[in-house]
Parts: C-alpha cells; structure tokens; sequence
C-alpha cells in the first residue's frame, strides 16, 4: 500500500505542471521601501500567482530559465499608481453621458446641451454633469428657463462638476414636484427666485435627492458598459486601484459580475454609501478580499457637509462672498457620532467627507469621542480635509486619522477659495505639508469625476502648487508643498495603507502582486511640466498586462 501512495504521489508530482515565473528585466525601477525612502532596482521576478518573487538590482544574478522573459528595454517602470478617492461608477457614467466640463459660458453650455438633445431623440430625460459656474463670465447659477429655451420637450438634470449641486429644467422639476412651497430639506438647499419662492433651478446638497429620485434608474448592463469604460479610463491614466467613495449594492453587484466574468481588471477598494448600502453589502462586517484582491468592501463614506464651490461647505464664520451663509451641515453632530459608531461597532472603515473648517472640526471632535470607545487599528478617514482651522490641524495627528486630499482640486480651486474664504482663511486650505506634520497619513486621490483621474497631475500639483499654466508665479501658499517622495508615497504605498491594502499591493517588493506601469520619463527627474506630461506605456496588474499604449486597448 505505501508502495502504491508512493508511486501516486510521484505521478502527481510529474503531470503538475511547474510554476510559470515572469522575469521582467532591464528596467530603471523605483519604488516606495520598508522604511518610506525610495528603493531603485533593474528587475523583477514575479510568480505565477502574480505576486512578486524577488526585486533585482544591478549585479544581481538572473534566473537562468525563467518561464517568460520580458525586456524592459531600459524603460522607467513605477508602482500601479492607488487614486484615494473617486467615483468608479461615477467615471463611467459621465464618459457615456453628456459632459459639460469643457463649457466655458453658459450659452457655450446651452449650445452643447441642445447639440446632445437633438443627438439622442430617443431619450426620455437629458443626463450629464460637469458644469462650473465659478469658471464662466456670468458668475452664476443657471436657471431652469435657460434650460427650457434648449430642451422644453423634455426632462433635463445635469450634476454640477462638484456633484454638490445639481441643474434641472422646468419638466425635471415638475416631475419631481418641486414648487414655490416645497421646504427645503435637511442639509439642502432650494434656490429660488424672489418674491414668491418659485424654484430657480439649482438644487443644492440634499435637495438633489428630489430630482434624483425620479430618474429612470440604470438597468444592469448600463452598470456593466459603465464599469469597462471606467477602467479603462483608469489603466490609461496609470491608476490600478482606486477607493470607491459611495458604492451602492447595484454598483457592487457590477463589480461582483466584473470579477465573476474575469473582466475586474483594477483593484477597488469600496466604501458604501451611507450604513443602508454598507449593511446591504457587507451584511455583519467588511467583505474578505475577493478576485486576488481586486475588490473589497472596507466600509462607509458619510457626509458631515457640502461643497465650497456651491456654498456647501460648512465653515466656522460666514462666507467671505456671501455674508449671509456659513454653508450646510448634512449631518449634524449627534447623527453623525451615531453613523460612525455604527460602523465601527462592525468593525468598517469610517470615511467621512468633510470640506469646511467647522464640518472638519466636527469630524475631529467625533473622532476625539469614539476613539476612546472603539480603540484598536481603525484608520478613521477624512476626506478631503479641505479648509481646516489653523487650530485644529494638530488634532489630524491623532487616533490615527487618515487624511485623504486632492491635490489638483488645490489648482482648480484657487481663485474660488480666496473669494469663498478671504485671506484670513487661506493657511488651512489645501494644508498638505501642515496635515502631514501634525502626525496624521496623507494620501492622494483624484475624486474623478469632479476632476480627471490624472494622478501625475496631482503629483505635480503636490510638489509644486501651481496649475498646469504653472500659475502662480512661484506657487500658491508654498509652505504646503510636499517633497517629490511624499507624493508619490500617498499614490502608492500610503494610498494601500489607508484602504487596509498594505502588504498585498501599493509597492513593488517581495510578496506583493505584481502592478506596475512601464512611463516614458523619469518622475524623479522631470520638472512639474514634464512629470505632468507623463505618458502611461503598458499597466501591469497581477504580474499580468492590461493595457498597452500602443494598441490603444485594454489587454484581454
């Protein structure tokens, strides 16, 4: 008998076949090390679980047979690039919708808007977003009748770039019901025209709910079509995984079939919106890490207050613009210690977005409280963290918060903030390198589609605070920029840590999967300008190709 299990076994051993080991060699490679300082390497050894083996450097000695060999022909190879904040679904969406982001009027707006109308007859209501009011000559909001004279026939309801405010004509606001005597909702906001109160157009924060509701929902295969182009949106940019801020049950179940069909090509990392959707989806707890950690549920995005580009942001003294407003609170102080700690009484991430210095204090003194009852590794989150106090920017340095910005929003912003703030207000706005001293975890991300999902273009704004005009002269409010390695840890390593990721994806050494981008440059040498014209040449994800420049596609 032992004869016989002896011999089995060795015929088992014969018909496996052996491992298959990738070597890709002859790279300049650099990537994030243990201690947070950069590691430089020519080559990489990855198994055939797609996770790396052993990081060559010069003089190494090579593996003499490997399975596959991929010569790297000298080219610049970085870690795949982790986007901390976005809107996977969102992306999509937008890229199959109508997209206002490049309208520089509002006639020039109008005119794209009947342009799409007349388009797609077929359409029962007008979707799109992208739309900047701060960036036209008028200044100001839209109106549901300028948007009648270009669509009356039908219902129209476009988000404004933000998504904190949102553009409907006279049918949308009809078929939602929304009328002079219609209250404004909690944490939300009805603009109207004066006297009389009839609704002007704008909905803002909460009260998008009212539009939003009536909309014909996306059936499946919208989710599905919107789920690959947003990918592919990504690879091409140089992101390989991304924090999903908002998933919904029916955005996961894309995901879900994504991986199902072996079409999840990123890692996402989800966070649902609001504790319904997160009981939904996780049921008693985060989900384990599915499709070789491509997709997670890590817990909750939650809302403390709008956005400052259409006065939602909550702010301790009134708007600067606007000296009869302080902004909207979403969630006041006891409902949201009571959404947090049902989160953590299950052990999910908390995420909470927070713009405004007072929303931001009230995150903070949440966290101050719930720390001491829910101890243990939590990695609470703000996102954002836009316009902080001065006095309270040493409190990020505590209970291990994590705070999670955009850099390019910094760029994009500008002008606005110095109107929404005033000067007295600047040195807490876009306070990277501040944030960062207190203690606390930066991390980068993009929250595309508010803006690109362009992660070179965030480096370069870390490091330099100037726009892509390389505006101002100098950079804006200089003492919060970050070093060249900073950055580039809070689109890598950081970016995992703060998705619970580390050890499994973030860096380019031993034991983590193998995503890596092949770039046309040097980033540690290029100026902002060069580093932002950064052009992504092949992604790798799992020790496998994705998406190649070349044949402009993704890689089955």
């Amino acid at each position: 008998m032992k004869a016989l299990l002896l011999g089995a076994a060795a015929a088992l051993a014969f018909s496996t076949p052996a491992l298959a080991d990738t070597l890709v060699d002859n790279v300049d490679g650099v990537t994030i090390d243990a201690t947070g300082g950069i590691d430089r390497f020519t080559g990489l050894l990855i198994a055939d679980d797609g996770r790396i083996k052993q990081v060559l450097h010069r003089g190494d000695k090579r593996p003499e047979r490997p399975t596959y060999k991929v010569d790297g022909k000298g080219r610049f190879i970085i870690p795949g690039l982790i986007d901390s904040h976005g809107h996977v679904m969102g992306l999509g969406f937008s890229a199959l919708t109508l997209d206002l982001t490049e309208a520089k009027s509002l006639p020039d707006a109008l005119a794209r808007i009947a342009d799409y109308a007349k388009a797609h007859p077929d359409r029962p209501w007008i979707i799109g977003r992208g739309w900047n009011h701060e960036l036209w000559p008028e200044k100001r909001f839209p109106t549901a009748a300028e948007l009648d004279a270009v669509v009356p026939d039908r219902p129209v309801w476009l988000a404004r770039v933000d998504g904190h405010a949102g553009w409907a004509n006279s049918k949308a606001l009809a078929a939602a019901g929304v009328v002079a005597t219609t209250k404004d909702p909690a944490g939300g906001k009805i603009e109207r025209i004066m006297p009389g109160g009839k609704p002007a157009g704008v909905l803002i924060d909460n009260a998008m709910e009212l539009v939003e509701t009536k909309i014909p929902p996306p059936r499946p295969e919208d989710r599905d079509l919107a789920l690959a182009k947003a990918q592919d949106i990504l690879l091409s940019r140089g992101v390989t995984a991304i924090a999903d801020m908002g998933t919904s049950i029916d955005d996961w179940q894309a995901f879900r079939r994504a991986g199902d069909y072996g079409t999840l090509r990123i890692r996402i990392m989800a966070y649902a919106s609001g504790t319904e959707q997160m009981a939904l989806i996780g049921g008693p707890g985060p989900s384990p890490w599915l499709y070789d950690d491509r997709l997670r549920l890590n817990g909750v995005k939650l809302y403390v207050d709008g956005a400052l580009g259409s006065r939602g942001a909550s702010l301790k003294a009134p708007y600067a613009d606007a000296p009869g407003s302080k902004g909207l609170r979403i969630t006041g102080d006891t409902p949201l210690k009571n959404l947090m700690s049902r989160a953590a009484l299950d052990k999910f991430q908390v995420a909470v977005h927070a713009i405004g210095d007072e929303g931001n204090a009230a995150v903070l003194s949440a966290i101050e409280d719930l720390s001491a009852t829910y101890g243990g590794d939590r990695r609470w989150r703000i996102e954002h963290a836009q316009v902080v106090d001065l006095a309270d920017i040493v409190r990020f340095g505590k209970h291990g918060i994590i705070a999670s910005m955009q850099p390019v929003h910094q760029t994009s912003d500008r002008e606005m903030a110095e109107k929404r703030l005033g000067p007295a207000r600047l040195g807490g706005a876009y306070a990277w390198k501040s944030i960062q001293a207190s203690g606390a975890r930066i991390v980068f991300g993009s929250d595309v589609p508010v803006e690109a999902a362009d992660p070179f273009a965030g480096w370069a704004a870390a490091i330099s605070r100037t726009g892509p005009d390389g505006q101002p002269l100098g950079g804006w409010q200089v003492q919060e920029r970050v070093t060249r390695e900073e950055a580039f840890a809070a689109y890598t390593a950081s970016g995992a840590y703060a998705g619970f990721a580390e050890g499994r994806f973030g860096r380019l050494v031993a034991g983590e999967r193998a995503d890596f981008l092949f770039i046309d440059r040097d980033p540690f040498l290029a100026s902002p300008a060069e580093l932002r014209a950064t052009k992504v040449i092949e992604v790798w994800v799992g020790g496998r190709k994705v998406w190649d420049s070349v044949a402009v596609r993704a890689v089955p």
